[in-house]
């Protein structure tokens, strides 16, 4: 518990000592109204900071005691370990506990679900655990009440494996709202009392200036949090500690997920326009809002309050709803509204009335045909104009379709259309990778650098035989595929090499098998495999490979427990690819099916 304690006073004095920047989650002092100075002129306020799941009702897949055993049953007290137990009060010496059922097949997923009531802006999910920490966890949310889900953080020492990301990725303001991967914190020890700690804005790029980054506000919006435990830590790795022999003898090893404290920090989401929430008549938590806004989260202005949109209040401009003003009868009556003919209805502002010298006041409102602005009379976010048609034309904006892994956002130049787009991306809506790069399969980064990368180069020269040309001669430019060659070999594949680890006196590369057209072997499908070459192979170039290219590869099986996937060595053909040979392989496939190749 030390270690969660002062986790929080970390958290807690952290956002105290961000209270001169524009932090949105600062502490503030309690005069009589919060959301007005001593002036009575209006000033951004907010909730306190809040533990938001104490007390809430955790909702969990798996609970030990359902149903009851010999050590869990519901109804004796120092055997249940219920969900309630992960939101109460705990301290150091009561450490309530709740545990899932015990499981005998692994990897089995167990969720907790919570829900927040309204929303919330988030800053931590922490988690105390009570058994060994997962090896895999996922921490998702909710904007829409458990409707849908979205990540918020993962942690596995196999990230690419489970969770499809890498281990190590960098947030930039092009992609904040990325969920990360990490391994840092999935070591076995401690065996209880571990700590997960998931911080929604450390190492975000705008949480410095969080009132002017809407992505960021959005990123920490939360209805609901939900945590996958996908992979544990087997019992089987903790020796003689536990046998978890206790329930089943099945033959395989038990486990089990417990957790003692579910925490989620953050502040009642109301826009800066309310400084604490209630419950409404209905008993939900609502903002208890000013400024004339109102609202679950004051996201709106009271009515004969329009003369201004609403704004999100900010450390510098509180932006209150104001209220519609008369015109005198002596002063002259504003020009009717020119709106492009893109809206139905306007609005009067005086503001703009005086300012435009007494001749129009008129700003439209709910502009059509995806226009925006005073007089309708630009385009709006996501859509850029199309300067072969007038602005009064229906089809006056073009949608910027920016693709939605290539683009770093949604919004296109007004001008021209072109979308901003990542590194290594080109096109006009971002849809293809540069001269240059190539495609990754990384949401964040989906076109990366062709490396020059020669595995070659990492064997070192004691490892190669003393003559490779007699040991192996390497093909050159040998590159004819007929239908001798590919009846056999025992399998014809053709793969991208992503990465090689060295593995006793073995080259381990991990591949995506792209085309299978011919394999002996049914475990053998597209996908993430292995490829097996021995290091006084790959030494003396024979095959050659490098990483990120895609090759074909043919080669003979072998059945090996110690080295799954396939196996290639100096007698195997690995030739990189030539989309020529697409239509040629699809041919000595459709023949071996008719019974063409002869049996070795």
């Amino acid at each position: 518990m030390e270690v969660l304690q002062l986790l929080r006073l970390l958290l807690t004095t952290a956002m105290l000592g961000l209270s001169q920047t524009v932090n949105p989650f600062v502490a503030q002092q309690t005069p009589p109204d919060p959301c007005y100075d001593e002036n009575g002129a209006p000033r951004r306020c907010i909730p306190e900071f809040v533990n938001a799941a104490f007390g809430k009702e955790v909702q969990a897949s798996s609970t030990c005691g359902k149903p009851p055993t010999r050590h869990c049953n519901a109804s004796d007290p120092r055997r249940a370990h219920p969900p309630a137990y992960l939101t109460d009060l705990n301290t150091a010496s009561n450490m309530t506990c709740w545990r899932s059922e015990t499981l005998h097949h692994s990897p089995q997923n167990v969720t907790l679900t919570l829900s927040l009531g309204k929303k919330f802006e988030v800053v931590y999910v922490s988690l105390q655990f009570c058994s060994p920490r997962p090896e895999s966890t996922a921490i998702l949310k909710s904007m829409d009440y458990g409707k849908t889900w979205v990540p918020y953080q993962y942690y596995s020492s196999q990230c690419r494996k489970i969770y499809g990301k890498p281990s190590k990725a960098t947030v930039t303001k092009q992609n904040e709202q990325e969920a990360l991967c990490t391994d840092g914190l999935t070591d076995l020890y401690p065996l209880t009392g571990g700590l997960i700690a998931f911080s929604t804005l450390d190492g975000r790029p705008s949480a410095q200036d969080f009132d002017s980054s809407p992505v960021l506000q959005d990123w920490v919006t939360a209805t609901d949090i939900r945590v996958v435990f996908s992979r544990p830590h087997l019992f089987r790795d903790l020796g003689s500690r536990d046998t978890g022999e206790e329930e089943g003898g099945t033959g395989s090893t038990p486990y089990y997920y417990a957790v003692g404290e579910l925490q989620v920090g953050g502040r009642c989401k109301c826009n800066g326009h309310a400084a604490r929430c209630i419950k409404d008549k209905e008993q939900k938590l609502v903002c208890d809002c000013k400024h004339n806004t109102e609202g679950p989260e004051c996201d709106r202005c009271k009515p004969f309050h329009y003369d201004r949109p609403w704004q999100r209040a900010s450390a510098r401009e509180a932006n209150e709803c104001l209220g519609k003003k008369k015109i005198a009868q002596k002063e002259q009556a504003p020009e009717a509204c020119n709106c492009n003919l893109h809206a139905r209805r306007c609005r009067f502002n005086m503001e703009l009335f005086k300012l435009s010298g007494r001749k129009s006041g008129g700003v439209c409102l709910n502009c059509r045909h995806n226009t925006a602005g005073r007089h309708c009379h630009y385009c709006r976010e996501g859509f850029y104009r199309d300067l072969s048609k007038a602005i009064t034309d229906r089809k006056a904006c073009k949608a910027c379709d920016c693709h939605p892994v290539g683009a770093a956002g949604k919004t296109c130049n007004q001008t021209t259309g072109q979308c901003p787009c990542k590194d290594g991306v080109t096109g006009l809506t971002c849809n293809r990778c540069a001269k240059g790069y190539q495609q990754s399969r990384s949401p964040v980064a989906p076109c990366i650098k062709i490396p020059a990368i020669n595995p070659t180069s990492l064997v070192t020269s004691t490892e190669a035989p003393a003559d490779c040309d007699s040991y192996c001669k390497p093909a050159k430019g040998n590159y004819k595929i007929n239908m001798k060659k590919y009846c056999k070999k025992d399998y014809v594949v053709q793969v991208n090499i992503l990465e090689m680890e060295t593995v006793a006196n073995w080259a381990k590369f991990t591949i995506n098998i792209l085309s299978v057209y011919k394999c002996r072997d049914e475990r053998v499908k597209r996908g993430d495999n292995f490829l097996w070459i021995h290091l006084k192979d790959l030494s003396c170039k024979c095959p050659k490979i490098q990483i990120s290219k895609k090759y074909l590869v043919m080669g003979i099986s072998e059945n090996s427990t110690d080295r799954p996937g396939l196996m290639a060595d100096k007698n195997s053909l690995v030739i990189q690819w030539r989309d020529a040979w697409t239509r040629r392989l699809r041919k000595l496939q459709r023949r071996e099916k008719k019974g063409k190749c002869v049996k070795p």
